[in-house]
């Protein structure tokens, strides 16, 4: 009489869990993507701040469109504006958006802010 087998054979299992760990092993280092650098600001004592703050201040509508001093500002004619404007706003930009806007408004203000010399840039929802 032939002896029964009742003992599952995991060897497979263990095959195919070593195989998902070095491919897992293997994609984790390339998920690791940059992303956009911020500095975080220093606290800083009210009392300390002399002078009022020079700050352009950028809109962004739900429709993407800009203003700068209540002027509706071309996509293209962008950088030369902020170019120009930033010389009399050392202290940086802030940018209003709506809660409409898009992203990739946002960024191309930003991108285009960065190129044009702005060394501090903040962002608030309108």
């Amino acid at each position: 009489m032939r002896k029964t087998f009742n003992e599952i054979n995991i060897t497979p299992l263990t095959d195919i869990f070593l195989v998902l760990l070095i491919i897992m092993m293997v994609v984790a280092p390339l998920l690791d993507q940059q992303g956009i650098s911020l500095t975080v600001p220093e606290n800083v004592e009210s009392e300390k701040i002399d002078k009022d703050p020079q700050i352009l201040t950028v809109y962004v509508t739900k429709s993407n469109k800009y203003f700068i001093n209540n002027e509706e500002i071309a996509p293209d004619l962008l950088g030369t504006t902020l170019s120009n404007e930033i010389k009399n706003y050392p202290d940086g930009m802030l940018i209003k958006t709506d809660g409409e806007s898009t992203h990739g408004a946002v960024v191309t203000l930003m991108d285009k802010a960065r190129y044009a010399g702005v060394k501090a840039i903040s962002i608030d929802k309108i």
